[in-house]
């Protein structure tokens, strides 16, 4: 076709490859704003169950270092958005007391607790090696430091405080997972002590909920979380979870490390299981002070992680564990597995990761190692596994280290507090502690950049401006009295979605301006009566061609059973996939690239009508200069209005960078109207209209 009026019905016929459903070559009759007849649906995987923790989720490794840094950059902000980090909270003193010194000879134990933020303590057991004084100073400080470990300890019943009964432990000598029954039983003490009699600095700090650290509770997965204080509307809307407050605490314990005289905090590495190997992958991703991690029996392509600690909104949208644990390449990772979701390693994730570091130049520094026989532990096997690579990676010593024997600390001397050292009178339980985090964050919020709460923004949609689409089903025409109707499902190139779209020109259509129309009739709101509707014609008379989405949940996009958040935790729905706005923004933001990148117009105007207006609001935030004109009813969203998680209007994290009002300021002041802020007087189409034609 040679005529940009006809732009959407040529670029259609070029990319139908990629197709879910017949192509469609004629309108319907009886409505002409249909593109699916005679029963068919539109081919958009959103319709079909939202993704959970127990799918699976494969990692394709770039095909370049350009590639890869691009989307390392901007999955590491989305797990730092996701995780309330992004900003990183204000350090304050972490005000640390070690006491209660236990001596084993070729080791210590201490008891620590120190505020990670302000009201909040992080607790643990310190081990630390002991060295004989010797006659001769060394020439260099850093000889009198050792390397050190963060130890995050899973979700074993106790925590640190973790002991096995004397059964129990007698089994599992007899099936031949341990050596002895100390070990079974104290296998959480075994690493710390050993590592320590290996010369390492060990912290092995409480998950929040666990052992000494019960100021703020913590839910398994089949509960629902009423007493942990961070599972609410607000929570999401502020991005307080188990899962930010439990990482905020590893990123303090490396501050912790790192202020110890006897620490290289140059050679610091983590490791944990299960839960545990969770914060192991999630923390080496974000804190580049780490510079090794063994995160066991938790990193694979099957189910990512059952508890509340280890999910939280916009966590693993469009991405995964294997891409996670990948955010930490180049540097040295090791994968134990076991006979649990992590026992197809080897052949799923694993052989994906290695092809990621040998393309960093790295190939050495990765290795998986799977012991199928053993159930879902941190056995002695994975044990040795890990004592050798911080060997080989902090100590530069390469060798294989068999575990020996220790002897456990009776549990009962572990408890960090007791008659002199009393729990702090300001510690807070979560309703408090969300108080002071809410002050911070505004606090932080408020001095944040543009360009960073546009990131911010990108993450928690999910989504920015994509340079290309590609067109699912169609394109099929319909002409009338001075109008030329094109219909066509769009959708991403690396996503499956299929966004049904109608493409509207008048005999004044050059090619130049396009309005991308969103509204809660989607494009069935183009016509009344058979007709272009008033406000539609006059923006055709002016010139414009109209692109209407019937963006999710909308027209024939919608959703049979209506959009379906999990009612134990809304974590597990919004953390591996977009809320129904974020789906709607991102619907929006293909209407737009279509205009751009296929209609080449010039001018792009947004029109958000309704309930629909803040979608185009937010569209317009991320598109930046893309979007010319922006007209629409905010509608009276006030985000901190919203009071239940499953609400449409969702999008956790609103209120923690400013809310609309914050995203209003992002589409700048130029050729920008939002009207409707009370909700009050919804606003007129043709005052909407008028707005761009003005």
């Amino acid at each position: 076709m040679l005529s940009r009026r006809d732009m959407l019905l040529a670029t259609g016929a070029a990319l139908v490859p990629v197709c879910t459903c017949p192509t469609l070559l004629a309108a319907d009759a009886k409505d002409p704003t249909k593109l699916f007849t005679d029963g068919k649906k539109p081919g958009d995987a959103r319709l079909g169950k939202n993704k959970t923790l127990d799918d699976y989720f494969p990692f394709t490794p770039p095909k370049t270092k350009e590639e890869w840094a691009a989307r390392r950059e901007r999955v590491r902000e989305q797990v730092m958005v996701a995780t309330g980090l992004w900003p990183m909270p204000e350090k304050t003193p972490l005000n640390a007391v070690i006491h209660g010194k236990i001596d084993r000879g070729t080791y210590t134990v201490e008891k620590v607790f120190f505020a990670s933020t302000p009201g909040h303590y992080v607790c643990g057991s310190l081990y630390r090696p002991v060295v004989k004084e010797v006659a001769v100073k060394p020439e260099s400080e850093k000889a009198n430091k050792f390397p050190a470990v963060l130890f995050a300890h899973g979700h074993w019943a106790k925590g640190r405080f973790q002991e096995e009964s004397e059964a129990t432990a007698k089994a599992m000598v007899a099936r031949g997972e341990e050596p002895d029954v100390e070990r079974a039983k104290f296998f959480m003490q075994a690493i710390p002590a050993t590592l320590a009699k290996l010369g390492f600095v060990v912290f092995q700090y409480d998950m929040v909920g666990y052992a000494d650290s019960t100021a703020v509770g913590h839910v398994a997965r089949s509960g629902v979380p009423a007493n942990d204080g961070f599972a609410d509307a607000e929570g999401e809307l502020r991005l307080h979870s188990l899962m930010g407050l439990q990482t905020l605490n590893s990123v303090r314990a490396v501050d912790f490390l790192c202020e110890l005289n006897d620490v290289d905090e140059t050679k610091i590495g983590i490791t944990g299981a299960s839960g545990g190997g969770t914060q192991t992958f999630l923390l080496a991703a974000i804190d580049d002070r780490v510079k090794a991690a063994v995160p066991a029996v938790m990193v694979s392509t099957g189910m990512q992680g059952g508890c509340v600690c280890e999910n939280c909104s916009l966590l693993r949208v469009g991405t995964g564990n294997i891409e996670l644990a990948g955010l930490f390449a180049p540097k040295p990772q090791a994968l134990p597995s076991a006979n649990d979701w992590t026992k197809e390693i080897m052949t799923k994730g694993y052989p994906e990761l290695r092809k990621l570091y040998k393309l960093l130049g790295a190939e050495d520094n990765i290795s998986a190692k799977a012991w199928t026989r053993l159930p879902h532990n941190y056995g002695r096997p994975s044990r040795e596994y890990m004592y050798g690579w911080f060997s080989k990676h902090l100590k530069g010593v390469e060798e294989e280290i068999p575990e020996t024997p220790f002897v456990p600390v009776p549990v009962k001397e572990l408890s960090v507090f007791d008659d002199k050292h009393p729990r702090p009178k300001d510690e807070l339980k979560a309703p408090e502690l969300r108080k002071t985090m809410t002050t911070a964050d505004d606090k932080a919020t408020k001095a944040m950049k543009p360009d960073d709460l546009r990131k911010a923004l990108r993450a928690m949609v999910c989504d920015e401006l994509p340079a290309e689409i590609a067109v699912r089903n169609g394109p099929s025409e319909t002409k009338g009295d001075g109008w030329t109707l094109h219909l066509a499902a769009l959708g991403r190139k690396d996503e499956l979605d299929g966004v049904p779209t109608a493409g509207f020109f008048g005999k004044k259509f050059d090619g130049s301006k396009v309005a991308v129309w969103i509204h809660p009739d989607g494009k069935a709101s183009l016509f009344t009566d058979g007709k272009p509707s008033a406000a539609v014609q006059s923006l055709l008379d002016a010139g414009y061609a109209v692109v209407a989405p019937d963006v999710l949940g909308v027209g024939e996009l919608a959703i049979p059973n209506g959009f379906q958040v999990n009612k134990t935790y809304a974590g597990f729905t919004y953390g591996y996939n977009r809320g129904l706005l974020a789906h709607r923004v991102h619907d929006t933001l293909t209407a737009v690239a279509f205009a751009k990148s296929m209609l080449k117009a010039k001018e792009i105007t947004l029109v958000g009508v309704g309930e629909l207006g803040p979608m185009a609001i937010l569209a317009k935030a991320l598109a930046g200069d893309a979007v010319t004109k922006l007209a629409a009813d905010r509608n009276g969203l006030d985000f901190a209005k919203i009071t239940k998680a499953d609400d449409p209007m969702m999008l956790p994290g609103a209120l923690k960078y400013g809310g609309l009002d914050a995203f209003v300021k992002l589409c700048g002041e130029k050729g920008v109207t939002v009207v409707n802020a009370d909700g009050k007087q919804p606003a007129k189409l043709e005052s909407l209209v008028a707005a761009v034609l003005k």
